[in-house]
């Protein structure tokens, strides 16, 4: 016999001999047997489950780390997109209230730029779901859109802006509220002596101490007393245009204050050569008197120029 043969012949001892033993119980007792044999194999069956359900266990605990990981990128992903949204919401709005502004300063009538309004849009064909690359793309864009438009409307606004300082240096209201006009711009006969005479404004009825209102704006470049005129303020509103009070009971404004279109300048009065209380009003266009009628009442003669 040779080594192997040896020992496989040893090796097949013990379980030939539970074989044996096995065959000998059952012929002896039978259900025993089938029994040991059932608990044999629930024992084997359980061990092999064991074994695959902590397999499934580790399987499932590296799905829902991975699943984890996944919402976390998204989140952040989510995050970083609202802040961005956030960011264009805000620029939304600066425009919305810059379009506003130049709404009020371009005297644009109501309702004709509703920036509450929602923008009508429509489109046909088929949807499908956008990808984060198409997202961010059509963000960038819509930034880029509002930086151009945003640049746009402040040099639109500068420009409406200067030309509304323009108007409101212009003349273009009355010196005194509630009033009528006494005597017109041009030739006339002279109330005092009579005679021809050619007057370089337009009167205006007044009682002694109404308030006297500046029709522009502009800075105050006399305030004293003149030959003829009595107590007089002179305003200098640049763009050639200066404006005359005269025969005032009472100056209120000295040389070089900054003056807004309506701001009481003098109390009316009959000082100098007068026959009675009122506002005298001449405009003067680069040293040339000019018929004040042609500004009084109207926004501006900028308006349409």
């Amino acid at each position: 016999m040779t080594h192997p043969l040896i020992v496989n012949k040893f090796r097949r001892k013990p379980l030939a001999r539970f074989v044996d033993s096995l065959s000998t119980l059952g012929s002896r007792k039978p259900a025993l047997v089938i029994g040991a044999l059932l608990g044999v194999g629930f024992l084997a069956g359980g061990a092999a489950g064991f074994v695959g359900t902590a397999g499934l266990r580790v399987e499932l605990g590296s799905q829902q780390a991975q699943l984890a990981a996944s919402r976390r990128e998204s989140q952040r992903e989510i995050n970083a997109l609202a802040a961005r949204l956030g960011e264009l919401q805000a620029e939304a709005n600066r425009l919305n209230a810059l379009g506003e502004r130049l709404t009020r300063i371009g005297q644009l009538q109501d309702g004709e730029f509703n920036f509450d309004k929602p923008v009508g849009v429509g489109g046909t064909g088929p949807v499908r779901d956008i990808s984060k690359p198409e997202l961010r793309e059509g963000l960038d864009s819509l930034n880029r859109q509002f930086v151009q438009s945003g640049g746009q409307l402040s040099v639109l606004e500068s420009m409406l802006f200067n030309r509304q300082l323009d108007m409101n240096s212009v003349p273009s209201r009355e010196p005194i509220a509630d009033s009528y006009i006494t005597s017109g711009f041009g030739r006339r006969v002279d109330p005092i002596v009579g005679g021809s005479q050619f007057h370089k404004g337009i009167d205006f009825e007044a009682d002694v101490g109404d308030p006297v209102l500046a029709v522009a704006d502009g800075v105050v470049s006399y305030s004293g007393m003149r030959s003829g005129y009595g107590n007089v303020i002179e305003i200098d509103h640049g763009n050639g245009y200066v404006t005359r009070y005269a025969h005032n009971s009472r100056l209120e404004r000295r040389v070089g204050e900054l003056i807004r279109a309506g701001q009481e300048i003098a109390k009316a009065g009959s000082t100098g050569r007068s026959t009675g209380a009122h506002v005298h009003l001449e405009v003067w266009k680069n040293g040339q008197a000019v018929n004040p009628r042609n500004f009084i009442n109207q926004h501006s003669p900028l308006v349409n120029g």
